[in-house]
């Protein structure tokens, strides 16, 4: 009985850290800018992928494979915002203003400003 409620709660974690992961993966694609994409990237690093390896931890026996689990997890946690707050300076530092989403587009495609795609 224990062991078909534990099985149930970690398919009901991995399906949601699945639908999570494919949200943010639709935000990406969709989203209008570089900081709006941010906020899509970070949402399947912290809350998708936490909810996947927790789904996987419930899986498993208490073992060296948990202890791994765990320690992915760790290492996401310090390293997603990190990473998302690192990319979000450079952006600002590179001339990108979150207030202004259009200027931003306008930016990113300079390239096709004299009628010539690169």
């Amino acid at each position: 009985m224990m062991e078909q409620a534990i099985d149930i709660a970690s398919w009901v974690l991995l399906i949601s850290g699945s639908l999570i992961m494919i949200i943010s993966a639709i935000g990406i694609i969709r989203l209008p800018d570089l900081f709006t994409r941010l906020h899509g990237a970070g949402l399947a690093d912290t809350g998708g992928a936490s909810l996947l390896l927790l789904g996987m931890a419930l899986q498993t026996d208490f073992d060296l494979n948990t202890v791994k689990l765990g320690m992915i997890a760790i290492i996401l946690y310090l390293t997603a915002p990190t990473a998302s707050h690192a990319v979000a300076h450079s952006a600002l530092i590179g001339g990108l203003s979150p207030e202004n989403p259009e200027e931003n587009q306008s930016t990113d495609e300079a390239g096709e400003q004299d009628g010539e795609k690169s």
